[in-house]
């Protein structure tokens, strides 16, 4: 006959010695949050957060997870998920001391934020909600590798068939808007993730009632097509692992994604910068107690399993253990090196900046000449011909979403037709639209990133890019350097923008390439012509940073910037200007639109004044090349900065305290800028012509500047 114990492990798949481990995993965890609790308060850490409460439901997950072979993207209360899967104590304390041996960041994130390329963690964020759209664009390389169907792929992607991505929030984050758009591409393309939202009735001190209309985020979302929605009491283990078990094997079955709702507590404050006492009473404190999954584990082992209370009180001596002694290796480690502060910002091992980038003087050009539309379309193909690995998709940019339709359509192929044709040779898998929805595009690319893949995406208009600042700020640009290059995200952004084109008004017409220039670890290029642009897309694409490619409306089809095609081996590194005029008397500083202005204008000054003016084509902003502009000033002794952009905050207010810093001793007149005027871009022409510098604004500060 059975035992009790025997009956008990048959009826839930759980034996004794498996749920021994979730209680030795769970109380470590525990006592993790108490020990950085005190150190906090002794001042020798700075930060905490705790998983108290959540640790449940987080083991469970780790069970029926796979590391190293299923992706995770968690959010910062996922302590007892992490060392479920593999992290360890003294992983932890590492970071929670900030040591350089914190192999999770280097030192560089706070406590509570796990990572793992081998694990499979993806770097965790703090802002929340980015996490979500990430676990898509990671659960959509698996998909698109395996049937895009090439080994390498395959083999980079680490693609399997049945690999699930978990990705796990409180429930107050699910009132973010890229929760919502993260669940409308997983069930539109019956995606493989487990959404893990750990409801413990707070968003540090809003209550779910007032973030969620009905209190319930599994019945908000129960619209959702193909998505399976489980609901369970997050803080017991028999059923928390029923329920994790259900929707695990619903995701990796290819039926699409699946959501635990999961009620958990919170006995802890939010965080150490938090005070719950404010905002709960003690009896609401006292009933959470009641529920408190560690307490109800013991009892559990106890009660249903056979275990002593000397047993138990054995893993609690060990586990203190464990604890104090990862404590004292992470007190006792190295800080970081004050020289490694701007480590990793950019790969290491490949650098657009350098002579592997450099094919400009030797240029293979082919046919005749033409825009810089068809330029980057054709730089696209070739790059797209030569690595399996890019994936161009945005809003438009398929010829048409309907695959039936190819034969019996034109297509359409982005707004400007610049990816025209790219999804008739390389197929729907490859080229795709996306919803619109700016988030979704940039967040899917970093999740694909990740993976392996190679993502080109468009943003239709500069206007539009908001939407997706925080995926483009605090995660693509951020995400080597706060995983210490254990993760990258070498993601392409082609995004149209800039004026001079009748009728583009206040939204269609923006600039602002100095937001994205202040981003450390983003390169943003601005081609003028449609060789540059050429050049600077491969570059690109074939560098291993994330890359803001603005390509000017203005000039797409322009006559005076065609060019022949340069063949598939031309590259211009960045941070490398042109001398696109010779001069001696000024200097005149551009990039973009403004650089055929300022050409028109140093026509003008050597017709009308004999003004020989030099004209530098930055072609990059980040990185700009600080030597030729030196170069030039020194021989001319005069500076102008044009750019289009407002005038205030602008790029050109940065090149003009440079030059006043480094370059004071061989200037013979004041810096000057010209640009737009500090406001929007109007509709009417004439208010158009009035606000946007041109040719005229250009050559009249530089007769000033000559005549000091």
């Amino acid at each position: 006959m059975e035992t009790d114990i025997e009956q008990q492990a048959t009826e839930t798949g759980l034996d004794r010695e498996t749920i021994l481990g979730f209680y030795r995993t769970m109380l470590t965890s525990r006592r993790i949050d108490d020990k950085e609790i005190q150190l906090k308060r002794q001042n020798k850490i700075f930060f905490q957060i705790s998983a108290a409460g959540h640790e449940a439901i987080q083991v469970v997950a780790g069970a029926h997870a796979r590391p190293g072979y299923d992706w995770f993207y968690f959010y910062y209360r996922d302590r007892a998920f992490s060392l479920q899967l593999g992290i360890t104590p003294l992983q932890q304390m590492l970071q929670a001391v900030g040591a350089a041996a914190d192999t999770m960041s280097g030192g560089r994130q706070m406590p509570s934020h796990w990572s793992s390329h081998d694990l499979h963690i993806a770097t965790t964020s703090s802002p929340t909600g980015t996490q979500f759209l990430q676990a898509v664009g990671t659960a959509e390389a698996g998909r698109r590798a395996l049937e895009l169907g090439e080994e390498e792929i395959v083999e980079r992607t680490q693609a399997k068939g049945d690999e699930v991505v978990f990705v796990t929030t409180g429930e107050g984050t699910t009132s973010e808007g890229e929760f919502w758009e993260s669940l409308n591409t997983a069930c539109n393309l019956k995606l493989p993730v487990v959404y893990i939202v750990q409801d413990n009735g707070y968003a540090i001190s809003v209550p779910a009632e007032v973030n969620t209309a009905g209190g319930s985020i599994s019945r908000l979302v129960s619209g959702f097509p193909g998505l399976k929605i489980v609901e369970c009491d997050g803080t017991d283990l028999v059923e928390a692992w029923e329920c994790v078990g259900e929707a695990v094997e619903y995701a990796r079955s290819g039926a699409g994604p699946a959501l635990v709702h999961a009620h958990v507590i919170r006995p802890y404050s939010h965080s150490l910068s938090d005070d719950e006492s404010f905002y709960k009473t003690e009896a609401m404190r006292e009933e959470e107690g009641l529920r408190d999954p560690l307490a109800r584990a013991a009892t559990l082992l106890r009660e249903q399993y056979g275990v002593t209370q000397e047993e138990l009180d054995a893993i609690e001596r060990e586990v203190r253990e464990i604890v104090i002694s990862a404590t004292d290796e992470a007190l006792a480690s190295p800080v970081p090196d004050a020289s490694t502060a701007a480590l990793y910002l950019y790969s290491p091992e490949v650098d657009p900046r350098s002579a592997d980038f450099d094919t400009e003087d030797s240029p293979m050009l082919q046919g005749s000449e033409t825009t810089m539309v068809d330029l980057i379309n054709s730089t696209l193909k070739d790059e797209m011909r030569l690595d399996s690995r890019i994936v161009v998709f945005g809003q438009d940019v398929a010829d048409v979403s309907r695959e039936e339709l190819l034969d019996k359509v034109t297509g359409k192929g982005g707004v400007f037709k610049v990816t025209a044709g790219l999804q008739r040779e390389f197929g729907s898998v490859r080229v795709f639209n996306s919803p619109l929805a700016e988030a979704n595009i940039v967040g899917r690319a970093i999740g694909m990133a990740a993976r392996g893949l190679k993502p080109v995406v468009e943003i239709q208009f500069f206007d539009y890019i908001w939407p997706a600042m925080m995926q483009i700020r605090d995660e693509l640009a951020m995400i080597r350097y706060r995983s210490a290059n254990d993760w990258s995200c070498p993601v392409v952004i082609r995004v149209t923008y800039g004026g001079y084109l009748k009728g583009g008004a206040l939204y269609h017409s923006q600039t602002g390439e100095s937001i994205f220039a202040h981003c450390p670890g983003l390169r943003v290029v601005l081609p003028s012509t449609a060789l540059d642009a050429a050049g600077l897309l491969r570059t690109a694409i074939r560098s291993d940073d994330p890359v803001l490619f603005l390509e000017h409306k203005h000039l797409y089809r322009q006559v005076y910037n065609k060019s022949p095609y340069p063949g598939r081996d031309f590259m211009i590194p960045f941070g490398k200007a042109k001398r696109v005029r010779e001069g001696t008397d000024i200097t005149i500083i551009s990039c973009g639109a403004l650089v055929h202005r300022s050409l028109v204008a140093a026509k003008m000054l050597q017709e009308r004044s004999k003004i020989s003016a030099e004209v530098l084509d930055l072609r990059t902003i980040s990185p700009f090349d600080m030597e030729a502009i030196a170069a030039s000033v020194k021989k001319t002794n005069r500076v102008l900065i044009v750019h289009e952009d407002a005038l205030s905050w602008g790029v050109g207010a940065e090149f003009a305290a440079r030059v006043a810093d480094e370059l004071f001793p061989w200037l013979d007149a004041p810096v000057r800028r010209v640009a737009s005027m500090d406001t929007w871009v109007a509709y009417a022409p004439a208010l158009e012509r009035a606000i946007l510098p041109e040719a005229e604004d250009v050559a009249k500060a530089c007769e000033e500047l000559v005549g000091y």
